[in-house]
Parts: structure tokens; C-alpha cells; sequence
């Protein structure tokens, strides 16, 4: 299991764009940019949102 943390950059016309927030421990960003839909987050927006991914050997 993966967890990613984002942090508010910038709004578009109909997303809130995150960026990924640099772990020391990994020696690369795993996504980068995050667009989420305007209408999925509600107002107001979050300054910082969690990804957590998930492989299904990971339910093993």
C-alpha cells in the first residue's frame, strides 16, 4: 500500500489541481499532478488530500 499527499496548487474552471508533496524516502514523485472535479470536492476546497493505492495482491 501507496500513500500519497497532495497539497492545493491552483483552481481551473472545473477542477482543483494538487501537487504531490516530495516524500524523502522515495526518490521520485509517484503521480505529480492530481485534477480532481470542482463538484466532487464541495466548497470550500481541501488544502491537502491523501491518495492511498492499492494493488489487489495487497488484500492477500
Amino acid at each position: 500500500m501507496l500513500k500519497i499527499r497532495f497539497e492545493f496548487e491552483r483552481e481551473t474552471k472545473n477542477t482543483v489541481r494538487f501537487q504531490e508533496v516530495e516524500n524523502s524516502a522515495e526518490a521520485e514523485k509517484a503521480v505529480g499532478t492530481l485534477y480532481i472535479q470542482k463538484s466532487v470536492l464541495g466548497d470550500p476546497y481541501p488544502k491537502s488530500v491523501v491518495v492511498t493505492v492499492e494493488t489487489e495482491d495487497d488484500d492477500a
